[in-house]
């Protein structure tokens, strides 16, 4: 293993609470999580007491309200929190993104009772999210779910199977997308579903290419009863809840993707000005050095859009299309420095014993999840040039 510690990201910070965030962030990731992300990757582990970890720190609500115990920071503060995260081990970035995005609809759309019920607990309280929208025969067509909730008294019964669901069987609470009208966007609805509700149970965890210690599993639904007190929003509005959490949700898969990238491109540039081919570091070789410069030149040019956009949603702006272009690009970038890094270890590359096969593992899944890389083409496009004629 190269002995070449990296370099910190020179981050520009809007205050000095956010450079101290930062720094904590970085101590935590150094001691508790980079050191077994290997083994337990490998294991398959689910490192529950990091999450555990990191609600006592103050860190699994960071862009919400400190009135229901978050953090108070702006979007381009939480970002960059995401992407250190990340960059020590996936699972626990994309972890604590998918629980922001667990927490987004009640947070946003909850009525101020909801939100003094249920967010301390869920934003500081020890407690992990998960997020129910898509199904096995629903995925990027969203909008066609089968989950049902039917009106029974004071009640409703949700009865349906969600898959690829992040957290999925260990999560302590669900946000569960669920038709409950008519056919189409405009017949979901929102449900802030417990973690033990009766009825509700976890598949096992879907085997995976790479973040094996994350579980994504399909959610079963039989039946379970939940009080019209939890339904998130109108009737009828969950789609558009949906929508809203994946624009801020996206953001924070490119701030992961940018983390992955960031650590692939560390390990390549330690082990590049180490390893000594015809007498010389590899490093001196033009081609290699090129290779490093484009790795950097993408890495930086991916903050710098996801940041952007984080900017535009910190002010109260229109961010769907910048956030769609951040995910796509960062996750592309992703992939690229991924694949790019195993080529600069050459055959250690592609072991397990240096960590580079591992990130190009990881970071297929980021061009999937949350919106393919084809629907954000898609939504950018139709911002540039309207929707599609039918």
């Amino acid at each position: 293993m190269p002995d070449r510690a990296p370099q910190p990201v020179d981050r520009q910070l809007p205050t000095d609470e956010a450079r101290e965030l930062i720094s904590l962030v970085r101590d935590i990731a150094q001691r508790e999580i980079a050191p077994k992300a290997a083994e337990e990757e490998d294991a398959g582990r689910f490192p529950r007491e990091v999450f555990t970890l990191l609600s006592r720190s103050g860190l699994l609500g960071l862009p919400y309200d400190s009135e229901y115990g978050g953090g108070d920071q702006p979007y381009e503060v939480y970002l960059q929190v995401l992407e250190e995260l990340a960059a020590a081990r996936l699972t626990v970035g994309l972890g604590v993104s998918v629980h922001t995005l667990a927490s987004y609809a009640l947070a946003a759309y909850g009525t101020k009772e909801q939100r003094t019920e249920h967010l301390p607990a869920m934003l500081g309280g020890g407690l992990l999210g998960a997020y129910c929208l898509s199904e096995a025969s629903s995925g990027s067509d969203a909008a066609s779910l089968r989950t049902k909730a039917v009106r029974d008294g004071d009640d409703w019964v949700i009865t349906g199977t969600k898959a690829w669901i992040t957290h999925g069987g260990v999560a302590d609470f669900y946000t569960v997308m669920a038709r409950t009208g008519e056919e189409g966007a405009r017949g979901i609805t929102a449900f802030l579903v417990p973690g033990d509700a009766e009825g509700l149970s976890g598949a096992a965890p879907e085997k995976k290419m790479g973040m094996k210690g994350s579980p994504t599993a399909q959610v079963h639904l039989d039946g379970v009863r939940v009080p019209d007190d939890r339904r998130i929003g109108e009737e009828g509005q969950g789609f558009a809840i949906a929508l809203a959490a994946l624009d801020s949700g996206r953001l924070g898969i490119a701030a992961c993707a940018i983390g992955v990238a960031q650590a692939a491109l560390d390990h390549a540039v330690a082990y590049a000005t180490e390893r000594r081919q015809f007498g010389k570091p590899i490093a001196d070789f033009q081609g290699l050095r090129f290779m490093l410069a484009d790795m950097a030149t993408q890495i930086e040019a991916g903050r710098a859009l996801y940041l952007a956009a984080a900017r535009l949603r910190d002010a109260g702006r229109p961010f769907a299309k910048q956030a769609a272009m951040a995910k796509l690009h960062c996750t592309d970038t992703a992939m690229k420095v991924a694949v790019d890094a195993v080529q600069v270890l050459g055959g250690y590359g592609y072991t397990a014993d240096f960590p580079v096969e591992r990130y190009m593992r990881e970071a297929k899944v980021l061009q999937i999840v949350e919106g393919t890389n084809q629907i954000q083409r898609m939504v950018i496009a139709r911002h540039l040039a309207g929707p599609e004629t039918r």
